[in-house]
């Protein structure tokens, strides 16, 4: 499969088969990935790969009161946890009513769930100060996070880039034993789809690219 081909087919996989991942497959995918540009090439990642049953059991309630919130948001016509528009929902009975949520319960058996983690003390937070949520940090460590899922698409396999997991950090930082300076980024579930999609939707360049400012003209090749 050639590059084109794999930006354009990896799709946010939720279901597998229970085939086997080998450990030299995703050391295979990890060698890969270690070549994704980040600030000052510190390569602040760290790579969990999580195969203790109990590890991952632990994990899912902490998961739970998020995707709620998430579910609640997204029925009530919000975008869900945003930083911008503030929530109108009851935060307490969307986390009682303990929705279903895609994908969730099978992370306990996955055939692959890699937590990686980013140091704080190693990445450039150029917006460190502003009055809003963080985003720059993010250039340290999500091109690595996406190179595993474009290298696990030209294996075959699918995963699904999540981050709910940094709902509750601070649990899941004890739970994983993770020191206090590295955050959370994502939790990578993989295995073997159960359907390849080889189609994926999305907006043309023409809806999301402007000339010269925001309200400039639209960019046309």
């Amino acid at each position: 499969m050639d590059l084109h081909e794999v930006m354009r087919t990896t799709f946010s996989c939720r279901a597998w088969t229970d085939d086997p991942v080998d450990d030299a497959t995703v050391h295979r995918l990890l060698d890969v990935a270690r070549f994704a540009p980040n600030g000052g090439n510190r390569q602040g990642w760290h790579v969990i790969v999580l195969k203790d049953r109990a590890t991952r059991e632990k994990l899912v309630p902490l998961i739970r009161p998020t995707t709620a919130v998430y579910v609640a948001q997204q029925l009530a016509g919000e975008s869900p946890w945003n930083s911008v528009h503030p929530s109108a929902i009851d935060v307490d009975a969307a986390i009682a009513a303990d929705p279903d949520f895609p994908g969730l319960d099978k992370l306990v058996d996955v055939p692959v769930l890699l937590v990686v983690t980013v140091d704080l003390s190693l990445v450039a937070s150029f917006d460190k100060d502003l009055s809003r949520v963080g985003v720059i940090s993010g250039a340290s460590i999500y091109p690595f996070v996406w190179n595993i899922l474009l290298a696990a698409r030209a294996e075959g396999l699918g995963g699904v880039l999540t981050t709910y997991l940094a709902g509750r950090e601070p649990d899941a930082q004890q739970v994983l034993g993770l020191p206090t300076h590295h955050a959370i980024a994502a939790m990578l579930p993989i295995g073997h789809p159960v359907k390849q999609l080889t189609r994926l939707k999305r907006s043309p360049v023409e809806e999301f690219t402007t000339v010269d400012r925001f309200d400039g003209p639209t960019f046309t090749g």
